[in-house]
């Protein structure tokens, strides 16, 4: 397969569960002022999953969008990416059985654990496939972390929810198009500033084992703040640099919806004016890496992308891990 000049993207997808949890059940629950999570996240409602509902459901639902929206056959995908802190199960991979229920079966498949970030990261890594390969991927990002939440626990009980997106990449001989400019980072030092610290090798699940070892703890929620700020910064101001544009050339900001707080002074940060930045966090809440495909599917249905347009797109999470992407659409 001869190499192709760039990847597009063909179609957008998203899915958000029925049901929706209001700030009040929340505040009540954490004896919390009225108004108090939505002053301090920008967040009034989030989507949580029904009782039953798998992370495989969330995440076929926005792909299958994705896939109709692109209008590309279901057997050119060649490879399907999901990028999820929150699979199914810790073995076997979840991506598998989603290409599977997608009706997918020439794609090969596989999970991305990238946290907050992990949509920047499928989504390189899903061009440079496109380009090498000349053949569509699927990317999905998908969480149900509600399940993963200590509800006694503040500083993410408010935060995180649960959500899908995708989008499906194609060939093209636009060089204009896709992936113009990108920049990785992550930071172990700062490694359990949010993190379960039971399930994996090091402290497997046991018997008699504190429910608080299972859940999603944030250990610091003021030093999270600050180094996502830092690394979203600095990843965004990378990232334009390597696409050789300013930001006054970004047509949409479309930024990891972690808190409207961070966002806001990245974009202060980087030049970014506010009526360019896209903002779902209100009503849906921080889904991890969900967030950027979930915006980008509801941006683009809002106002949809022209061809030409520049998009910027950055994240950073637990790990600590972040990354920026100009794209081009």
């Amino acid at each position: 397969m001869s190499r192709v000049e760039a990847s597009r993207i063909a179609g957008f997808g998203h899915y958000a569960p029925e049901r929706r949890v209001d700030n009040a059940e929340i505040e009540n629950q954490l004896g919390l002022d009225p108004g108090w999570i939505e002053r301090r996240t920008g967040i009034r409602s989030r989507r949580w999953a029904l009782d039953g509902e798998l992370l495989t459901d969330l995440a076929a639902k926005a792909g299958a969008a994705a896939l109709r929206d692109a209008k590309v056959g279901f057997g050119e995908i060649a490879l399907t990416i999901l990028a999820t802190s929150t699979p199914d199960h810790l073995l076997p991979p979840s991506a598998p059985l989603l290409a599977h229920r997608l009706g997918l079966e020439n794609s090969g498949a596989i999970d991305l654990a990238g946290a907050c970030s992990g949509f920047i990261y499928a989504l390189t890594l899903a061009d440079g496939f496109v380009r090498t390969q000349g053949r569509p991927v699927l990317v999905v990002a998908a969480n149900i972390l509600s399940r993963r939440i200590n509800p006694a626990e503040r500083a993410s009980a408010v935060l995180f929810a649960d959500a899908a997106g995708a989008v499906v990449l194609v060939p093209t001989d636009n060089a204009k198009q896709g992936l113009l400019g990108v920049d990785m980072a992550s930071d172990g030092s700062r490694y359990d500033l949010i993190s379960i610290p039971a399930g994996g090798s090091k402290q497997p699940f046991a018997a008699g084992m504190a429910v608080e070892e299972c859940l999603m703890t944030m250990r610091d929620g003021r030093e999270m703040f600050a180094q996502a700020v830092q690394m979203m910064t600095l990843c965004a101001r990378r990232a334009l640099a390597s696409a050789e544009l300013q930001p006054a050339d970004v047509g949409r900001f479309v930024p990891h919806q972690a808190n409207a707080r961070i966002f806001d002074v990245v974009g202060e940060n980087i030049g970014i004016a506010p009526d360019r930045i896209v903002r779902t966090i209100a009503e849906y809440g921080n889904s991890s890496a969900a967030t950027i495909p979930l915006s980008l599917s509801l941006a683009h249905r809002e106002r949809p992308f022209v061809p030409g347009e520049k998009l910027l797109l950055t994240a950073a999470g637990a790990g600590l891990t972040g990354g920026a992407v100009v794209w081009g659409m």
